[in-house]
């Protein structure tokens, strides 16, 4: 059970400190296969280079680029070059998403990996044009939060992204995650300046915002054309 995270707890001296947790380290993730109604989560590998490059040139903008450290990859060479030297990083670590048919449409990651504090952070999210906005999406993320919590207990689950990029902070929003600050000047990525917005989940939320994803991801929440009946409103 958590203590009353709200109640002001104090040392022998009168020091304001905070509340008492009866804490052991937790596991370093063993990356495993999520598999959920909608979508399968697998280690980023070369098999999946094909599908992921066509998934994302079918972006011709690059819209999907612009707020990573990363691409846009024009030519195969290079971006299977990029993903092979990424199936071997230990903190990131990548995702592939595959939808029900098995193609890879995307990735996501692990990074910022601390077992000691059970802190972790998803990011490196990559969503190509076939997979944003579709129940697989949400069921990826919601899978990625359920390992961390649930198999893992991690007590704290983090998102950052670029402050400018607000599909990210509103996904982030819509996904339950609070806001928690702006980092200025935080880091340096393609030639230019990122201040970097926070959020967080809690071990504490986490059993109410599985009650909400477990109800959007029902199928009996989509009509006969996969439109959803009832919002997620987790944050």
């Amino acid at each position: 059970m958590q203590p009353n995270n709200d109640a002001q707890h104090y040392n022998e001296l009168g020091q304001a400190i905070g509340f008492p947790v009866a804490w052991q380290a937790k596991p370093v993730p063993s990356f495993p296969i999520l598999t959920g109604q909608y979508c399968r989560l697998e280690p980023l590998s070369l098999q999946h280079a094909q599908d992921l490059f066509a998934a994302f040139t079918a972006d011709q903008e690059h819209r999907i680029w612009t707020y990573l450290p990363y691409g846009p990859f024009t030519d195969f060479t290079s971006f299977s070059a990029w993903l092979e030297k990424n199936t071997s990083s230990k903190d990131p670590v990548f995702y592939s998403i595959l939808n029900a048919e098995g193609k890879a449409l995307g990735m996501a990651s692990y990074l910022r990996i601390d077992p000691a504090n059970g802190v972790i952070e998803v990011g490196h999210i990559n969503f190509s044009p076939a997979l944003q906005k579709t129940r697989a999406a949400t069921e990826t993320m919601y899978l990625m939060m359920h390992y961390a919590f649930e198999d893992l207990g991690y007590r704290r689950y983090e998102w950052k992204c670029d402050a400018l990029n607000k599909p990210s902070r509103q996904a982030a929003e819509r996904l339950g995650f609070q806001f928690e600050g702006i980092f200025r000047q935080a880091t340096v990525y393609k030639h230019r300046n990122r201040d970097t917005a926070w959020y967080s989940i809690l071990d504490s939320e986490w059993p109410a915002l599985k009650q909400k994803f477990d109800a959007w991801l029902e199928p009996s929440n989509f009509d006969t054309n996969g439109r959803q009946i009832n919002k997620l409103v987790a944050g």
